[in-house]
Parts: C-alpha cells; structure tokens; sequence
C-alpha cells in the first residue's frame, strides 16, 4: 500500500516468517549453526526455544534451505492424536499408503526411514508449536528416536516452541525424553542496538536505498515497545508506515510511533505503565448529546479520525484510490 511512496520494491515488515528478511543477530547465528551441526553429526534429538515472536520459524525455513540432504516432515499444528500424529509425519516424509494398523504403520514407517538413508538423505522430523504437545505425545515422539542403526539414529527430532516448552519436557514422567535432548538453543529477542539493525536490514531487503525514515526517538521507541520481539518490531513499523502514509509524511517520527503504540494497545518496556482508573466526569445538563457522541466516536475509532483530510493534505481515501472520497 505505502510502497510506491517510499520507494520500495516490497513490504520491509511482513508478518510472515521469510527467510530472505532474516537477519543473523548473534542469538540466531548460534542457533543455526547448532541446528546445522545437529543435522551434520546426526546428534538425534535437538531443542530449540524462543518467546513468541522472536524468529523460530523463520529460523527452521532457513535451516531447510541450507540443508540439501536433508528430508523434512514439518508439523505446524501439534494439537493432534498420536495416530494423527504418526499419519502426517508418514505422509509429509512422502509415504503414500498409510496402512490403518499402528503395528503395520511402524514398519512401513520405518522402512521408508531406511530407504531414506539408503540414498544419501537425513530425516528430519520438525515439530513448530511444539510447547503445545501433550506428554502423550511427547512420548510417542521419543519413541520414534528408538529407530537407528548401530552406527546412528534413523530420524533426527527438532522441537521447536516458547520459553513454556522448557517446564515441560521437566516434567518427571517425561524424564527418559529429556535425557535424550542432545543440543538445548535458545533464541533471544533484540538488544536496542540489533533493533535498529533489524529495522535498516529489512528495509534495505524490500528495495529501500537509502536510511530507514525513522528518527532515532521514533527508532528508540520501537526498540521499547517491542522489546526487542522482531514480530512485534514488525507490527510496528508496519503501522506507523501506513499511518505517515496515510499523513504525507516522508518521515516517521516519535509521535508516529506513540500513536501506533496506542492504537496496538502495546505499552514501552522499559516504563511500566501503573494501572490508572479515571474518574467518571458526569455530563453536564447543557452539554450537547451531539457532543458527546462525538467524543464518545473519537476515542473508539481514533485511526479512522486521524485520517479525515485537512485543506492542506490529500484525502487518504483518496490515495487508495477511493473516488468518493474528498
């Protein structure tokens, strides 16, 4: 929407999890290069965590185009059966008949594991989300680790989820699994400095020449209300792009930011916001009902009123495109 206007060959701030935005803090470094060397020396079992919104998935992409031995089941959605489960890894690693019996699938399974091996790939089972796994299923995955040759494991397991996931696979009953864990990686979000960077790297992946147009309060302020978690970064810039657009501002400035930040309901970091309970104001007899409608439609569609135009601004329905619009 706001491309042509700043000169962009794409959205810098997608929410989707692209690997060619990725940017390699050393946090994510580290992380790819334990996932890389997991799959290289077949370690078995890998862990990798994050909070929400810190890169995970986009990591586990960039990790399947970097390994090209390497044949991948992806689970997204981990809430299922462990029969579920078991037919969509099946299926997912190419098996084209899955058989109904759990007996009967195990075999098939694990000889299309072997045909896998037997021409030069690595399996690799890759579970997203993976804080949302039951215990059950926990254990149904360690069991599929107790495939292997005498020299090495059959499949190679990546659970990858939020900080939750740690607090689970501590779970007494799910000892035996944990003791299986070979590599733990840990992703952390952004300092205030890898913000910036973060911001300046994508902006120069969508096709922008020159310096990001965000002053260093508005850069700063980002930095605080996102805490340094790149979705949240992303969400944000996003936003106050759409609303300096929807402005005719060229630049982002801090007030740009704050107003996104309202609209986000997204609060700085770094200054913790007591809970504040207003007074009820009681409407005066002579006040207009009008009036107070008015204020009422203010405050609950405030991005709609910043956008009404002024005798000195272009409409911003009317940079959509909108005919009707003044």
């Amino acid at each position: 929407m706001y491309e042509s206007f700043f000169q962009l060959e794409k959205s810098p701030f997608g929410m989707t999890p692209d690997p060619n935005f990725l940017m390699m803090t050393e946090s994510h470094r580290e992380a790819l290069s334990g996932l890389l060397y997991a799959l290289l020396k077949r370690k078995g079992f890998v862990v990798l965590t994050g909070d929400a919104g810190t890169g995970k998935t986009t990591l586990l992409r960039a990790l399947m185009r970097s390994s090209k031995t390497a044949r991948f089941s992806v689970v997204l959605n981990p809430t299922l059966t462990p029969r579920e489960f078991l037919e969509l890894v099946m299926l997912d690693f190419g098996t084209t008949n899955v058989p109904e019996s759990k007996a009967q699938r195990i075999i098939t399974f694990q000889n299309h594991l072997v045909h896998l091996h037997e021409n030069g790939f690595t399996p690799v089972l890759m579970v997203d989300e993976a804080h949302k796994l039951t215990p059950e299923l926990l254990e149904e995955i360690r069991l599929l680790t107790n495939y292997e040759t005498s020299e090495h494991k059959l499949i190679q397991v990546l659970l990858a989820g939020q900080t939750e996931l740690t607090p689970l696979l501590n779970r007494e009953d799910l000892r035996e699994l944990k003791q299986r864990i070979d590599i733990r990686l840990n992703i952390k979000p952004l300092s205030v400095t890898d913000t910036e960077s973060y911001m300046q790297h994508r902006w120069e992946r969508a096709g922008g020449k020159d310096r990001i147009p965000f002053s260093a309060s508005a850069i700063a302020a980002v930095a605080s209300a996102s805490g340094g978690i790149p979705r949240l970064v992303n969400s944000i810039c996003d936003n106050a792009l759409l609303l300096a657009y929807g402005e005719g501002d060229s630049a982002i400035s801090h007030q740009h930011v704050r107003q996104v930040m309202r609209d986000l309901d997204l609060r700085s970091y770094d200054e913790p916001q007591p809970r504040r309970i207003e007074p009820v104001r009681p409407v005066a007899r002579t006040e207009s009902r009008t009036a107070a409608s008015a204020e009422s439609h203010h405050i609950s569609i405030p991005t709609i009123e910043r956008y009404i135009p002024t005798p000195s601004r272009v409409s911003f329905m009317k940079r959509l495109g909108f005919s009707g619009a003044r």
